[in-house]
């Protein structure tokens, strides 16, 4: 497979280029003899929403985990706002939401008193948020957490982690116990929140349509590191999905700059390709005496041949 192109920043730009809400750099982590995450290098500027993206077993808990210091690392640095997780306490950590896969929260506790509980913690607390997305969400304040639906409690979960305003917030899965209409007010919350100046979201997910509603830019964890990371909108401008067809089959596919992947079933020829000229493509159809077609892929099927 190919890589995506990366373009250099010039000094000027970099000199001019504000503290990121995350600086990962060599970060690697091992359980046992395994290597999940193979020394990546990541940085994540202020303000944007980003669609964190790979297969099961890819590593992306294990990354958010250790980017909040939730998991030991075993070589690198990770820096949250210019300050470096290695440092105990600080109010950076204030300014972070953070949403697990899976939260176990206090069986015991009812609702508001939970909510109560956690806001002490945090330098920043909007209770009249809060409050609104219960009654939007149709959480009973003084029903115990232990008799809430497994939607319910992921909703407490979002709740928690929205209620402070943070400035970066961090979602595993967030998504995944709700139905459609809540995901969607979901969204629009996550979305409302990102109108403030430089907020930040970083979010796994497998509902790309999900993704594609919030405009993210698309970060692919794949082989232990972050193979790219891309506003959707240029991926779609940039990445096209080839199918060329002849009765004589292929036996390998022909030389052609751009691909980035390739597949053969049968008489058809499958390529991923970026940044190739439509007219290339239908040239080399002429070439090989083939019929040719061309798709705008969807972030699913990028996800699909990419992860």
């Amino acid at each position: 497979m190919g890589t995506l192109v990366s373009f250099p920043v010039p000094p000027a730009a970099q000199a001019a280029t504000p503290v990121p809400a995350l600086r990962i750099d060599g970060l690697r982590k091992r359980f046992g003899r395994h290597e999940v995450l193979c020394g990546i290098d990541w940085v994540v500027p202020c303000g944007r929403v980003i669609g964190l993206l790979g297969r099961n077993g890819a590593g992306k808990t294990t990354l958010l985990r250790c980017l909040l210091g939730l998991a030991p690392v075993d070589e690198g640095t990770v820096e949250l706002f210019g300050a470096p997780m290695a440092e105990p306490g600080g109010e950076r950590l204030h300014r972070v939401g953070f949403v697990p896969q899976n939260f176990e929260l206090f069986p015991w506790m009812r609702v508001k008193s939970y909510l109560d509980f956690t806001a002490a913690f945090y330098a920043r607390w909007n209770p009249a948020l809060a409050g609104r997305l219960l009654d939007e969400w149709q959480i009973d304040p003084t029903q115990k957490i232990g008799r809430l639906s497994q939607g319910q409690r992921q909703k407490l979960a979002i709740v928690r982690a929205i209620a402070p305003e943070p400035d970066l917030l961090v979602l595993d899965e967030p998504v995944a116990s709700l139905d459609p209409q809540a995901r969607r007010a979901f969204m629009a919350e996550l979305l409302a929140l990102m109108g403030a100046p430089g907020k930040t979201v970083i979010f796994s997910t497998h509902i790309t349509a999900d993704l594609e509603r919030a405009d993210a830019d698309i970060a692919l964890l794949r082989d232990g590191r972050i193979q790219f990371t891309r506003p959707l909108a240029e991926l779609k401008a940039r990445l096209c999905h080839a199918v060329l067809n002849r009765p004589a089959g292929w036996s390998a596919p022909p030389a052609l700059d751009g691909v980035l992947k390739s597949r053969i079933a049968g008489a058809s020829l499958h390529l991923l390709l970026e940044d190739v000229p439509p007219e290339r493509l239908h040239q080399l159809a002429k070439e090989q005496d083939a019929s040719l077609r061309i798709d705008m892929p969807t972030l699913e099927d990028l996800f699909v041949e990419l992860a």
